[in-house]
């Protein structure tokens, strides 16, 4: 049975751990502090083990973004993400943000439609 947490601030050592698992790479340096400034993140816990994972980062306002939803490998296509977003919506919501926003690759653009999003104009600048 998966758990899903608010705000759990996991260690340094099961983040890092976690992120190898679902992205094949470590976090990025110092991510405890990213997590320090963001509206929350939601963990999914399989007992003692993080298995999923949502930040929503925010403007301090009306917008607020989601960023590096993750399931690791093994745990995949058990819906885990899906209820990831929809539980990061649902906080966004009740700390009265407007709009939640994603960026994502093509190949997850069904995924996130799925979840409710609608596709809107935007644009991205390469800065490294």
């Amino acid at each position: 049975m998966i758990d899903y947490l608010v705000n759990p601030f996991p260690d340094t050592e099961a983040l890092d751990d976690f992120w190898r698992r679902a992205w094949g790479v470590p976090p990025p340096q110092n991510y405890a502090a990213v997590l320090g400034r963001t509206l929350a993140h939601v963990a999914a816990m399989d007992g003692d083990r993080l298995v999923g994972f949502i930040n929503v980062a925010w403007d301090g306002g009306l917008h607020a973004f989601i960023l590096d939803t993750a399931v690791e490998v093994a745990s995949r296509r058990r819906g885990i993400a899906s209820e990831l977003v929809r539980r990061a919506a649902a906080l966004a919501r009740e700390r009265q943000v407007q709009w939640l926003h994603v960026d994502f690759e093509p190949h997850l653009e069904g995924f996130y439609r799925a979840c409710g999003f609608r596709p809107t104009a935007a644009g991205l600048m390469a800065l490294r």
